[in-house]
Protein backbone atom coordinates (compact mmCIF):
# COMPACT_ATOMS: atom_id res chain seq x y z
CA UNK A 1 0.00 0.00 0.00
CA UNK A 2 0.76 3.73 -0.54
CA UNK A 3 -0.50 6.92 1.20
CA UNK A 4 -0.16 9.82 -1.26
CA UNK A 5 -1.02 13.36 0.76
CA UNK A 6 -2.30 16.13 -1.18
CA UNK A 7 0.71 18.02 -0.97
CA UNK A 8 2.83 15.19 -2.48
CA UNK A 9 0.14 15.24 -5.65
CA UNK A 10 1.27 16.56 -8.88
CA UNK A 11 -0.46 19.84 -9.69
CA UNK A 12 -1.15 21.56 -12.96
CA UNK A 13 -3.72 23.58 -14.84
CA UNK A 14 -5.78 22.75 -17.19
CA UNK A 15 -7.05 25.44 -18.56
CA UNK A 16 -8.70 27.16 -15.47
CA UNK A 17 -9.33 23.99 -14.03
CA UNK A 18 -6.73 22.97 -11.10
CA UNK A 19 -6.18 19.63 -11.35
CA UNK A 20 -4.39 17.28 -8.82
CA UNK A 21 -2.63 13.78 -10.11
CA UNK A 22 -2.79 11.64 -6.60
CA UNK A 23 -1.67 7.97 -8.59
CA UNK A 24 -0.32 7.20 -12.34
CA UNK A 25 0.65 3.39 -12.62
CA UNK A 26 0.39 1.61 -15.89
CA UNK A 27 -2.81 0.05 -15.00
CA UNK A 28 -5.22 3.17 -13.65
CA UNK A 29 -4.63 7.01 -13.00
CA UNK A 30 -6.53 9.11 -10.30
CA UNK A 31 -6.49 12.79 -9.75
CA UNK A 32 -9.28 15.29 -8.63
CA UNK A 33 -10.31 18.88 -10.27
CA UNK A 34 -11.13 22.42 -8.90
CA UNK A 35 -13.48 24.83 -11.14
CA UNK A 36 -14.96 27.90 -9.41
CA UNK A 37 -17.86 29.25 -10.67
CA UNK A 38 -18.86 29.72 -14.47
CA UNK A 39 -15.22 27.98 -14.65
CA UNK A 40 -14.75 25.59 -17.95
CA UNK A 41 -11.73 23.00 -18.06
CA UNK A 42 -9.55 22.31 -20.51
CA UNK A 43 -10.87 19.98 -23.43
CA UNK A 44 -9.86 16.48 -23.22
CA UNK A 45 -9.75 14.51 -26.03
CA UNK A 46 -10.30 11.00 -24.40
CA UNK A 47 -8.33 8.38 -23.90
CA UNK A 48 -8.07 5.86 -26.53
CA UNK A 49 -7.18 2.55 -24.63
CA UNK A 50 -9.29 3.31 -21.27
CA UNK A 51 -12.52 4.19 -19.08
CA UNK A 52 -12.94 7.29 -17.37
CA UNK A 53 -14.96 8.18 -14.29
CA UNK A 54 -16.09 11.11 -12.68
CA UNK A 55 -17.30 11.52 -9.38
CA UNK A 56 -18.60 14.94 -8.23
CA UNK A 57 -17.88 15.39 -4.57
CA UNK A 58 -19.39 18.68 -4.29
CA UNK A 59 -21.14 21.17 -6.41
CA UNK A 60 -22.98 20.76 -9.72
CA UNK A 61 -20.76 20.44 -13.02
CA UNK A 62 -21.94 20.32 -16.45
CA UNK A 63 -20.03 17.42 -18.85
CA UNK A 64 -20.36 18.67 -22.17
CA UNK A 65 -18.40 15.27 -24.70
CA UNK A 66 -17.72 17.81 -27.97
CA UNK A 67 -17.74 15.16 -30.38
CA UNK A 68 -21.55 14.09 -30.04
CA UNK A 69 -22.73 17.96 -27.99
CA UNK A 70 -24.25 15.52 -25.95
CA UNK A 71 -24.23 17.66 -21.81
CA UNK A 72 -25.07 15.95 -18.88
CA UNK A 73 -25.80 17.41 -15.72
CA UNK A 74 -23.94 16.00 -12.51
CA UNK A 75 -24.96 17.14 -8.59
CA UNK A 76 -23.17 16.02 -5.80
CA UNK A 77 -22.69 12.50 -5.41
CA UNK A 78 -23.07 12.01 -9.04
CA UNK A 79 -20.82 9.96 -11.02
CA UNK A 80 -20.63 9.54 -14.99
CA UNK A 81 -18.11 7.21 -17.39
CA UNK A 82 -16.45 8.40 -20.36
CA UNK A 83 -15.22 5.46 -22.64
CA UNK A 84 -12.32 5.18 -24.52
CA UNK A 85 -11.86 7.88 -27.17
CA UNK A 86 -15.09 10.37 -25.92
CA UNK A 87 -13.90 14.19 -25.88
CA UNK A 88 -15.08 15.94 -22.92
CA UNK A 89 -15.05 19.17 -20.66
CA UNK A 90 -15.91 20.27 -16.65
CA UNK A 91 -18.10 23.35 -16.32
CA UNK A 92 -19.10 24.29 -12.93
CA UNK A 93 -22.85 25.25 -13.27
CA UNK A 94 -23.20 25.95 -9.76
CA UNK A 95 -22.35 28.78 -7.54
CA UNK A 96 -20.11 27.04 -5.62
CA UNK A 97 -16.66 25.82 -6.19
CA UNK A 98 -16.85 22.07 -7.59
CA UNK A 99 -14.69 19.17 -6.82
CA UNK A 100 -14.51 16.04 -8.72
CA UNK A 101 -12.66 13.26 -8.39
CA UNK A 102 -11.38 11.24 -11.62
CA UNK A 103 -9.83 7.84 -12.31
CA UNK A 104 -8.91 6.18 -15.52
CA UNK A 105 -7.81 2.76 -16.36
CA UNK A 106 -6.02 1.18 -17.41
CA UNK A 107 -4.27 4.69 -17.35
CA UNK A 108 -4.17 7.95 -19.07
CA UNK A 109 -1.92 7.91 -21.97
Amino acid sequence: MRVIKKEDARVYLDGPEVCREYVITEKITFGSSILHPGQTGGIDSGHPEGHEIFYVSRGVVLMHNTATAEFYELHEGDAILVFEGEPHELTNIGTDMAIITWSCAPKID
